[in-house]
């Protein structure tokens, strides 16, 4: 990949640590971008010197323009930016607050524009950039997540529009959509209920951080060429069907 700089947010855990740590492994000076702070630092230290941190609230305008202002001066570019950042306040949609519904679509949806909108400008001037939005099998409807489904649909809708619209100024622009990922969330959910998730996957496993991360390196390589406004899942067969 040569010497590139990319931004993760939501890098501090989880599926956007172990995608920092890919590019980290492919020679990427990479930032991380969270508002957990203390998660977020020992992440970055933990990945060496190539691995930095960077505090934003991504659903906030002005600090999102202000963490591209900073990089850029500090890097002169930006290369790859990988949309992760999420949040899932789950429930019936009779049940759930509009709060809720909020939240998540400011965080889930309304973020990633933000952070794509700051991206398309820099490298629609550099004339070259790779973007991958985080979205999910969920886009495809899972009960009691109108809202989280409905974010994530909108991230993959986003991906589509922006590979028309950057795709001339060579900007690559895809979404990749985890399925049921071994992470610090499915590990708190209870047994009974995990493993009937599992044993509703066409491969009966979880996912692994590692194997959403070798896709987005995939798309996010300088010899990945051609390839803009697809969404790759990587969900063990769950999105052909399997189980719904």
């Amino acid at each position: 990949m040569g010497k590139r700089i990319a931004i993760v947010t939501g890098g501090a855990n989880g599926i956007g640590r172990a995608i920092a740590q890919r590019l980290v492994e492919e020679g990427v000076t990479t930032v991380i971008v969270d508002v957990d702070r203390d998660e977020a630092m020992r992440s970055a230290t933990a990945l060496g010197e190539r691995c930095h941190y960077a505090h934003c609230d991504i659903s906030n305008e002005q600090e999102v323009h202000d963490l591209f202002a900073r990089l850029l001066a500090a890097h002169g570019s930006i290369d790859v930016v990988v949309n992760n950042a999420g949040i899932i306040r789950d429930n019936m949609i009779w049940k759930m607050p509009a709060d809720d519904f909020d939240k998540v679509m400011d965080i889930n949806l309304k973020g990633t524009w933000l952070v794509c909108r700051q991206a398309a400008i820099v490298m629609r001037a550099q004339k070259s950039g790779r973007i991958v939005n985080i979205a999910s099998r969920a886009w495809l409807g899972n009960r009691g997540q109108s809202n989280y489904s409905a974010s994530k649909a909108g991230v993959i809708a986003l991906t589509r529009v922006l590979a028309l619209e950057l795709g001339r100024s060579g900007v690559l622009v895809n979404a990749v959509a985890p399925g049921l990922i071994d992470t610090p969330l499915t590990q708190r959910l209870p047994e009974d209920v995990r493993q009937k998730l599992i044993m509703a996957q066409p491969t009966e496993t979880m996912g692994r951080p590692e194997d959403v991360a070798n896709a987005v390196a995939f798309l996010c390589d300088e010899r990945t060429g051609f390839i803009t406004g697809q969404t790759i899942y990587v969900d063990g067969g769950k999105s052909i069907g399997a189980g719904l």
